[in-house]
């Protein structure tokens, strides 16, 4: 039974739990919420990856890129791609939010619970991005605290080369292990993804989700576009199939999609560029991490921009092509000034209100549903970092060629 179970391809397993949940989260609520714990271990297991994975396989990544100014090109490389397919999430957004009927229900209720997003500011943000104690990012995940200090580690295990030879060993053999059981770990999810999609619709239920309807449905066309159209047209200018890259990370998405979380995706979007469209892994290990702490394609492009009509339209405020302008700039702005800030798509959206002078009373009207979105939001941003990965890891694996044939 143990072999027929391995024997099914791994996306199929995962595909058949998310159906089998939905259907038990439809025909029997209660034992769907019954089955949460599933899905709350498998979250706390891809949390227990993530700050030492992070640690090592940054450290591991900048030693085999060797100087640091290599690095810092891919990391401005990295940056530059994230920036662009922000802008042209918040495009998409707004797009979608014009051209489909967004206008709300008279049945929509305000959130009594919700309670208004403080927005940190730009020194306070920066700060933020400096640990005071490296063990105490660790021990609380505080993800690009993490990043900036296996930066540093690594950079200065590089310029101290021989001496720090024994150091640089740990670390290479560190993330060897942490990949070890980032895989063992990954068998567990079909049935995360199982005990997540079952209490998701069980606790919801499918009737009260229809007055926000038109607003899902935009968001999730939205994310589906910027998927297909716009990481799938980056794939194919770095040369590789679309449906490839897409069929050999459903199951990643599908993590990210249950879980709503980029940071716990990382394990299972690591695992499948690498093993199965070739990245090599000090880019996959140096792109996903950044990826995960400032591409919010989903959160901070097309959320926001859709979000942002639908409650001008709930308070019969019109807005001009200034306002969008001032939406897309603003959106994009914020998916990076709110990098690691808890919160993220709330954050973004309260800044974005704020730019174009709507109240932020009106994310109440939407934060019931914020788990729904959020889902499609994760996946889109996933996706992301995926595809910047692919795109920069062959460019980068296609330079090192050139650079060796003139060598030899």
């Amino acid at each position: 039974m143990i072999k027929a179970w391995f024997a099914i391809p791994f996306w199929q397993r995962v595909l058949g739990a998310f159906a089998l949940g939905v259907l038990i989260g439809v025909i029997h609520p209660d034992i769907a919420q019954a089955l949460r714990p599933l899905g709350t271990l498998f979250i706390n297991a891809l949390k227990m990856l993530v700050a030492p994975l992070i640690f090592f396989a940054i450290v591991s990544a900048i030693l085999q890129l060797g100087s640091g100014e290599k690095a810092g090109k891919i990391g401005m490389q990295t940056i530059g791609l994230f920036l662009l397919t922000a802008v042209i999430a918040s495009v998409i957004g707004l797009s979608v939010a014009q051209l489909l009927d967004i206008t709300p229900s008279p049945d929509l209720v305000a959130d009594s619970n919700y309670e208004p997003k403080v927005v940190p500011g730009p020194i306070e943000v920066l700060l933020s991005f400096i640990p005071t104690n490296p063990f105490a990012a660790l021990a609380e995940g505080n993800v690009i605290q993490i990043v900036v200090f296996a930066a540093l580690v690594g950079v200065a295990i590089n310029q101290l080369g021989e001496v720090a030879k024994p150091v640089a060993a740990v670390m290479s053999a560190g993330a060897q292990v942490m990949y070890r059981i980032t895989k063992m770990v990954l068998e567990l999810t079909p049935f995360g993804v199982l005990g997540l999609m079952a209490w998701v619709v069980g606790h919801y239920g499918l009737a009260s989700l229809t007055p926000l309807a038109a607003f899902i449905g935009a968001i999730y066309l939205a994310c589906l576009l910027h998927i297909l159209l716009v990481y799938g047209t980056m794939v194919r200018l770095a040369g590789m199939s679309p449906w490839f890259f897409f069929k050999s990370v459903f199951s990643a998405q599908l993590v990210a999609f249950t879980t709503c979380s980029s940071f716990g995706t990382i394990p299972a979007a690591h695992q499948a560029i690498t093993e199965k469209l070739g990245v090599q892994k000090e880019y996959a290990s140096f792109v996903l991490p950044l990826g995960a702490t400032i591409n919010m394609d989903g959160c901070g492009g097309i959320y926001p921009a859709i979000a942002a009509v639908f409650i001008a339209q709930i308070y019969g405020i019109p807005l001009d092509w200034a306002d969008y302008m001032l939406i897309t700039l603003t959106a994009t702005l914020a998916s990076v000034g709110t990098a690691g800030v808890p919160g993220t798509a709330m954050v973004m959206l309260t800044v974005t209100l704020n730019a174009i002078g709507l109240p932020l009373e009106g994310i109440a009207f939407i934060a019931a549903i914020d788990r729904i979105i959020d889902m499609a939001r994760t996946a889109t941003n996933v996706t992301g970092d995926m595809a910047v990965a692919v795109v920069l890891g062959r460019k980068q694996q296609s330079a090192d060629d050139d650079a060796k044939a003139q060598l030899g």
